[in-house]
């Protein structure tokens, strides 16, 4: 008897124009789900909210800290479209206002539900009002490495919670559809 493969497990992170943050996260996540063995179960992409940058690579700064730091930087810029939510199983948001402007964006409550902010996943808990992965984009190379740092942090959460989903296990951090209420500070 034959079984019919389970389709890849699909995360996309979203910031704003996809030229910063969410390539930064992409790339980071994909090493981290590579290195896992998970590479044949997950899906990782990423877009903007705003349109501003399509067709655009990664800022200089952005491949600059990802190339130092060991990840790849290939990345052309694109927009989030609502008709992905059918086939994303999580949505990353790198802030508050993005995590609104998709959730408005969600054709129902289930599509809405998939949307979550990256730091949540941090194991170190950042506080409530500290979930926001700040822009860098106006800053310098610092504000850029900090970026990382703290997308590496919650990458290692997400990892935990996608490789748990995937493998079948019990998730160690809540996602969507598992029952669990969005935090608070999640909610929009």
């Amino acid at each position: 008897m034959s079984r019919t493969p389970r389709r890849p497990f699909r995360v996309c992170f979203v910031c704003t124009g996809n030229i910063c943050r969410s390539p930064m996260a992409e790339s980071v996540f994909r090493a981290e789900v590579a290195a896992a063995g998970l590479g044949d179960r997950v899906v990782v992409d990423s877009a903007g909210v705003d349109g501003w940058h399509e067709g655009e690579g990664a800022d200089p700064r952005t491949v600059g800290v990802l190339t130092a730091a060991g990840y790849p930087a290939e990345h052309r810029a694109r927009r989030f479209d609502a008709s992905w939510f059918a086939d994303r199983d999580l949505v990353i948001a790198l802030d508050g206002g993005h995590l609104r402007a998709l959730r408005r964006m969600a054709p129902g409550p289930d599509d809405a539900a998939k949307v979550r902010l990256l730091r949540s996943y941090d194991p170190a808990g950042p506080a409530p009002e500290e979930l926001d992965v700040p822009d860098p984009y106006f800053g310098g190379p610092a504000d850029f490495a900090g970026c990382l740092e703290q997308v590496e942090a919650a990458c290692a959460g997400l990892l935990a919670a996608v490789s748990d989903a995937v493998t079948g296990g019990a998730p160690t951090v809540p996602l969507p559809g598992d029952g669990t209420p969005s935090p608070p500070e999640e909610r929009s």
